[in-house]
């Protein structure tokens, strides 16, 4: 498939530079990556998205550094890719916050069909200079907008350290039907009127095409060359560089993350099954008796949407009733989804976990810490992790962690691992969201020290590759074939109304009135699922089923 270096994440040093200019770590996984199982083209280097071919290179060559403003004030570097496979061409450079080792990629292409989808810019734009700022920096920098030929879009900048415009040799513009619309991802940099972000394709999902290149958008004064610039397309729709099912299954065994809970936690997670063959009933509206459900969940309402019309809940036993709530974890599975995105250039699989019941929350009210009653029960919790691995190497680059209603990507270099590469997530106590590090984290007001409390730390364990089913993956079709209660669109726990005002009313002897005032406007406005007011919905009805986390 080429001689493409897909993935090493050194630096060429061999250019001169101020000894002022800082040496920027590198990040490695803990352990080399394992030979993928054979079949198909996942991890073969090099992935053809309809006459482009494109290849994933990680080296570079650092161009120029600021050193203050952006995140954590510590400035950003901007790279030049190099180590470049023979007959590719660079598409645009890197750029990097300095408060991370650097794990960056970009893609570089070349033409595999009748040629032209490549062309040289006819000139360059200068976007803006450094020259005349007064920030701390290592020489100056230069940032250049490719001006493309007709039919052709520009897909990244250019990065100099003089005033001479580059070489029109120095990149390529893509042809306008292998691109896609783009927009801004996360903060790079900025000062002054100037700003730097990454860039992600502005449609993602399982059937969005466009192809993240790995560049940056920079603006002046406000004008974004967003306006002029694009991502890739997978063109034909060729999905033939994602995982097989050996190869999925391989990938967990090298990435399967390490879930701990709170030493505290009493409500566990436990496999579906075992919550159905423990006395989870099916209500229907109208219906005074409640129905069994069967292991495997058959006979529960298939398709449709969730129309209030039938949900689940606990048995009336209250033996029985406390056993499901505080799960099995000794029969926990983790259910996956594997998933296309970018265009097929990465895969996601999305660690579903499934919790019996959600314990009632806690508050912290600056100094007091209060428990909130009822607050926060539910029947039925689905949380998740996401894995998103390249397809270009089989190469962890981001974890996921949803946290209630939303949730935070992190960085591959940012995440704590155990035993390898198996990275480490956190449930938070009671509420089972998940966090990339132990500590407490305040849903509500930080500043007033008032919120909903996430604690995490390190109890009860499960590796979420001992037990796992790959319960959908579109892309392969018939060869997984979905469990019944995947498809159940209904309510996994009962609507449960509650009276804020009136549970607060019970803090009166801890809570001074102004502190319960500004405890009860918080939690109103917190979403129905972090209440537990709204009974959960399962995998499907997920807003990031088919489309990205965020």
């Amino acid at each position: 498939m080429g001689n493409c270096i897909p993935f090493p994440t050194t630096r060429d040093l061999s250019v001169s530079r101020r000894k002022s200019l800082p040496i920027q770590t590198s990040f490695k996984l803990p352990s080399p990556l394992p030979s993928w199982p054979p079949g198909g083209e996942f991890a073969q280097g090099i992935i053809d998205l309809g006459g482009l071919e494109v290849c994933q290179v990680s080296t570079f060559t650092q161009i120029w550094a600021t050193h203050e403003g952006g995140q954590d004030g510590l400035g950003a570097t901007f790279f030049k890719p190099s180590t470049v496979p023979s007959g590719f061409s660079v598409l645009g450079y890197y750029a990097q916050p300095n408060n991370q080792p650097l794990f960056g990629w970009v893609l570089v292409g070349r033409d595999s069909g009748d040629g032209g989808t490549l062309a040289q810019p006819s000139d360059y734009t200068l976007v803006w200079s450094s020259g005349s700022s007064n920030i701390n920096q290592d020489g100056r920098g230069y940032f250049w907008l490719p001006t493309p030929p007709e039919g052709y879009h520009a897909v990244g900048l250019v990065v100099t350290n003089s005033s001479d415009k580059p070489s029109v040799e120095e990149v390529r513009c893509v042809r306008s039907d292998l691109t896609d619309e783009l927009e801004s991802d996360a903060y790079i940099w900025s000062t002054d009127g100037f700003s730097v972000d990454s860039l992600r394709p502005a449609a993602r999902g399982i059937n969005a095409l466009g192809v993240s290149v790995g560049t940056f958008i920079a603006r002046a004064n406000g004008a974004a060359t967003s306006a002029t610039l694009a991502c890739l397309k997978n063109r034909e729709a060729n999905f033939s560089s994602m995982p097989n099912l050996h190869q999925v299954e391989a990938l967990m065994q090298a990435y399967s993350p390490w879930i701990y809970f709170h030493p505290d936690e009493v409500y566990l997670p436990s496999s579906v099954s075992w919550f159905f063959d423990n006395g989870a009933l099916l209500y229907q509206k109208g219906n005074q008796n409640p129905t069994p459900i069967d292991s495997g969940g058959s006979n529960l309402p298939q398709g449709d949407s969730n129309d209030g019309a039938y949900w689940i809940d606990l048995p009336a036993d209250d033996g029985q009733k406390n056993k499901i709530k505080i799960g099995d974890i000794s029969s926990t599975k983790l259910y996956l989804h594997i998933k296309p995105m970018f265009g097929a250039t990465f895969t996601d699989v999305v660690i579903w976990i499934f919790y019996p019941f959600n314990g009632p929350a806690k508050a912290k009210v600056e100094l007091f810490n209060v428990s909130l009653g009822k607050i926060g029960e539910h029947v039925g919790d689905w949380e998740h992790l996401t894995l998103r691995i390249s397809n270009f190497t089989g190469e962890l680059r981001r974890l996921y962690f949803a946290e209630h209603s939303s949730g935070t990507w992190v960085d591959a270099s940012q995440l704590d691992f155990q035993g390898g590469n198996k990275p480490v997530g956190y449930s938070s106590l009671h509420g089972h969201a998940m966090y990339s590090k132990p500590g407490l984290v305040l849903q509500g007001n930080s500043k007033l020290g008032i919120g909903i409390r996430n604690d995490t730390a390190k109890g009860n364990s499960i590796d979420s590759g001992r037990s796992f089913e790959v319960v959908a993956a579109e892309y392969i079709g018939s060869a997984v074939t979905e469990p019944a209660w995947l498809n159940y669109m209904r309510e996994w726990g009962p609507k449960i109304s509650y009276d804020i005002s009136n549970e607060l009313k019970k803090l009166e002897k801890l809570l001074p009135g102004k502190l319960r005032s500004r405890l009860e406007s918080i939690i109103k406005s917190l979403p129905d699922e972090v209440l537990g007011e709204e009974g959960p919905t399962g995998p499907k009805e997920k807003s990031s089923w088919a489309m990205d986390e965020n």
